[in-house]
């Protein structure tokens, strides 16, 4: 796209997927890569300076079928960037979620937001 820089993370190994985020090219932005544990197949990073501070964009996608090692990368990941100012957009597919009590149920999501 005119006037935007992209960041993309394409899926390995299969047909499709990916994750891909656009920033204005008037705003300085770099990628990065994270620690090996919190490395995403389907997750892209990077940051964004703004005067003297640094605010990283995370985009990611959670399948719904994710693996247990794939969902404590992201758990990682999230962890890892939640140190610091950040804003993290995508895709997490969180099913068994009780909107009005904000619980939910099911293994595998318990272990997410924990």
């Amino acid at each position: 796209m005119t006037g935007y820089v992209m960041f993309r993370k394409d899926r390995l190994g299969r047909r499709g997927g990916g994750v891909i985020l656009y920033i204005k090219e008037s705003i300085q932005a770099y990628e990065i890569k994270l620690e090996k544990e919190a490395e995403c197949e389907e997750a892209v990073w990077c940051n964004i300076v703004t005067g003297n501070s640094t605010l990283t964009v995370g985009l990611v996608y959670r399948s719904p079928n994710i693996s247990m090692e794939d969902n404590e990368k992201i758990h990682n990941a999230i962890k890892e960037v939640s140190k610091r100012d950040c804003i993290i957009m995508g895709g997490f597919n969180h099913g068994h979620i009780q909107w009005t009590s904000l619980q939910s149920t099911g293994r595998r999501i318990k272990s997410f937001l924990i």
